[in-house]
């Protein structure tokens, strides 16, 4: 969306371009002083900055014009930090202003996303791309204007119908729902009485066959008559008289010529309803075909980009079908010269690869056609329980996607009720739910193992954790940076913000894996199935399956030296956690630059002058401006323009609903993998760290990907360091109490090949992370190595345990 400037004389044009540094009380103008300013087209330019994207700036054509009504907008603008930069707003605009600050404006069009976008950039909040506000459709681009347009409205035809997208649907769906209509056609006209009925399945067979290009309407009584219509044509006004009076009327007025529209005759109504033919086909024929409608629609429905298909079914099967036999006619849109009848479908495309961006009540088309897949699992995973239905495989792979839409809502709730909250709920919510996905899946499995007396579950959740913070500081970044240096060359973030997460995982690496150290240091190296060749001293010991054992040294080593470790780091890495949140939202906020503004009045910007009011909001400094726009209360869920998706009370419900559903899919899960490990050669390592690690953080590599393509590197690279830190700092802490409380045999102990797969990957997402910018090379680097150790990972052999 645009930002639409004012025309302003030179004067004010300087003056606007200030607007940022005059903060004084003089300077505020009452906003409601602006609302008669009648609504003009604004004209604006791109400028292009190489680190940034495009910004818009009001062209110097504008100046024309006196008046500008400004929509409700707000700004965030984002200051790439550095030392020795001002918190201020930047006095000028432009590309020098750019290249020595790197100013970034994001326009969001209410407060509660202007909170959003705040907290996307504050440390420890979950980074969040979708909006929480329903935007309007006017405001929207063309494309995303098509996948809510409606079927009955008749659009100029552009290009042929004849497209891959239509094809395929004559392969998936045509030929068999015409077939049907085909069938059921002479059951009809058997019945005699139901032939009309007859006809229209012929009709509408011929239709679905290839419906495109063509149009279904509702016919009626019409009456023509002729209006006058002028043709395009130049208006030439007469010249002013001698006495200054100008006439408005033109002088060349073409004749009219007669244009035949409808008419319908008033107080007639359809009487098929008092037919017994009617009743007929409602027994006959319309169940059958409501059946086939209602499985095309679903179909449709669940492939996502073929939607259209999914509204013409299910369009026909609650207006069309139901209609009068001859009230329903077939006609080619080219054909069409004078609309004669009211427009029930007409479709020209059945594909559109933009409907992965569909979205109802903000919730994004993907997800919501998982939802049933959740339900699903869970009945059959709770009643099945001698795998009669499903295997155990399937009911684990199903249990994993269901995990995928979980997280997703449960990620929604958490920015729904930032948005509308204030700093401590939100980072409340946050650190609460903010980790619930994986905790789930952690406890359930160490539960699943205490129950059956194996430690093989305790080397799941551990593999699990290790490829979480892999993927997080490899992949995550490094896809992101391939996907986004493809589309802007090269990125730059912000290296300071970049170093304090760094730093952090320094910490926490070093934090997590010195129990291993210690145990490597002090326990003694233990090797099983090992054989020689009796009799032959020469030939040397050949032994298999090494490990560290630290009870053969010492039987009380664990109880009076690790443990206590164990409970020191965990007191230790959360004590570390909140320092760096104390350090980058309170005492070194001006790191990260960002200055959101969100102001009042069209007269403001006008005048070149702002209402500003800073207010530190953890390491965001924030003034709330809005222009010609209402600063919205955060206890109103809709008021001026715009209507908040889920209110906190159901993103609170959603959470809670979410948080049960995903212990369920989590317990199923865990429950499930016994026969996969025993059954498959793919070693438990691999399953760990790719499948049971990365599946749950799909939503937010998904939100990296759209950060990154938007040119917001940042955020992308924020994603990946906030999950890896959380997972160490937060996550296994929590594991080492819930096990202090309730004994399942969790000992902080990794394997050799998680130790230095993680150590190895810290000190190269640190060097990538020292120049402050990116490229897709870079990106290929990172997601090479993480490749890499996913090899690693795949031929290792399972644990012993396992």
């Amino acid at each position: 969306m645009f930002l639409k400037k004012c025309s302003l004389t030179p004067v004010d044009v300087e003056s606007l371009r200030r607007r940022s540094t005059a903060d004084t009380p003089e300077n505020s103008v009452d906003p409601e002083q602006h609302h008669w300013l009648p609504r003009r087209q604004c004209q604006h330019e791109r400028v292009q900055h190489p680190e940034l994207g495009a910004v818009e700036t009001p062209s110097p054509e504008a100046s024309a014009h006196h008046y500008c009504h400004y929509t409700p907008k707000c700004f965030l603008t984002v200051h790439r930090g550095g030392q020795g930069t001002n918190r201020s707003t930047p006095s000028r605009y432009g590309e020098e202003a750019w290249h020595e600050e790197a100013t970034r404006t994001i326009i969001v069009e209410n407060e509660v996303e202007a909170h959003r976008e705040a907290n996307n950039y504050k440390f420890g909040f979950r980074k969040w791309k979708a909006h929480v506000t329903e935007k309007p459709i006017e405001d929207r681009s063309d494309i995303i204007k098509e996948l809510y347009s409606d079927l009955s409205v008749v659009k100029p035809q552009e290009g042929s119908v004849i497209t891959f997208g239509n094809i395929m649907y004559v392969l998936l769906f045509g030929w068999w729902i015409s077939l049907i209509y085909f069938l059921i056609c002479p059951v009809m006209f058997l019945t005699i009485i139901g032939a009309a009925y007859g006809k229209l399945c012929f009709r509408l067979a011929l239709y679905f066959i290839w419906p495109f290009g063509k149009s279904i309407e509702k016919a009626g009584e019409v009456v023509r008559r002729s209006i006058a219509k002028s043709p395009k044509c130049e208006v030439i006004p007469e010249e002013s008289d001698s006495s200054g009076n100008k006439d408005s009327a033109p002088l060349l007025m073409p004749s009219p010529f007669p244009v035949e529209i409808p008419e319908p005759a008033a107080g007639k109504k359809s009487n098929h309803w008092c037919r017994v033919s009617t009743y007929v086909w409602l027994l006959l024929g319309y169940p059958v075909l409501v059946v086939i409608h209602s499985l095309a629609c679903v179909l449709s429905w669940l492939l996502v980009f073929t939607i259209p298909v999914a509204k013409m079914n299910a369009r026909t099967m609650t207006i069309v079908l139901l209609m009068a036999p001859e009230d329903v006619q077939v006609h080619k849109l080219e054909k069409t010269a004078v609309c004669e009848a009211e427009v029930i479908l007409c479709c020209y495309r059945a594909f559109n690869v933009y409907y992965y961006k569909y979205s109802i009540q903000g919730i994004n088309i993907i997800p919501l056609n998982l939802l049933p897949l959740v339900f699903i699992t869970i009945i059959i995973g709770y009643t099945d329980r001698k795998h009669t239905f499903c295997s155990a495989e399937t009911k684990f792979i199903t249990a994993i996607i269901s995990i995928i839409p979980l997280s997703y809502y449960i990620g929604m709730g958490i920015a729904s009720i930032s948005a509308q909250s204030n700093f401590a709920v939100g980072a409340v919510v946050n650190a609460t739910f903010g980790s619930i996905t994986e905790m789930t899946f952690y406890i359930t499995a160490l539960l699943q193992g205490h129950n059956a007396k194996t430690k093989c579950y305790e080397e799941i959740v551990k593999a699990a954790l290790t490829g979480t913070l892999l993927g997080c500081i490899l992949f995550v970044p490094g896809i992101c940076m391939i996907i986004g240096g493809i589309k802007h060359r090269e990125q730059r973030f912000n290296s300071r913000s970049a170093g304090v997460s760094s730093a952090l995982l320094f910490i926490s690496v070093g934090g997590v894996f010195a129990p291993t150290l210690f145990s490597k240091t002090f326990g003694d190296l233990v090797c099983e199935s090992c054989t020689n060749v009796p009799g032959n001293s020469s030939v040397p010991f050949i032994c298999r399956d090494c490990h560290y054992d630290t009870s053969t040294a010492d039987p009380h080593l664990i109880l009076s030296h690790i443990e206590p470790l164990v409970y020191t780091i965990s007191v230790l890495l959360p004590a570390a956690y909140l320092i760096g949140l104390i350090f980058t939202l309170k005492t070194h906020s001006h790191i990260y630059d960002i200055h959101i503004s969100d102001g009042h009045g069209g007269q403001d910007a006008q005048e070149g002058t702002s209402t500003t009011g800073d207010v530190t909001s953890g390491h965001l400094l924030v003034a709330n401006t809005c222009i010609n726009g209402r600063i919205v209360s955060n206890s109103h869920i809709a008021t001026g323009h715009h209507v908040v998706h889920w209110s906190r009370t159901r993103a609170l419900g959603v959470l809670i609903v979410a948080t049960v559903l995903m212990a369920c899919c989590a317990d199923l899960s865990t429950e499930n993998i016994q026969p996969i490990l025993a059954h498959s050669s793919i070693s438990l390592y691999f399953i760990s760290v790719t499948v049971l690690a990365m599946v749950p953080e799909l939503p937010e590599i998904v939100n990296g990907i759209l950060f990154a393509l938007q040119n917001n590197i940042s955020l992308s690279l924020e994603v990946g360091s906030c999950i890896a830190v959380q997972v160490c700092m937060i996550q296994i802490p929590l594991l080492i109490l819930f096990n202090a409380f309730y004994d399942v045999g969790f000992v902080l102990v990794f394997s050799d090949i998680h130790l230095w797969a993680s150590i190895f990957s810290v000190i190269l997402v640190n060097y990538i992370f020292m120049d402050g910018k990116c490229d897709y090379f870079q990106g290929t680097a990172l997601v090479v190595v993480y490749l890499i150790l996913l090899a690693l990972y795949f031929f290792a052999p399972s644990p012993r345990s396992c």
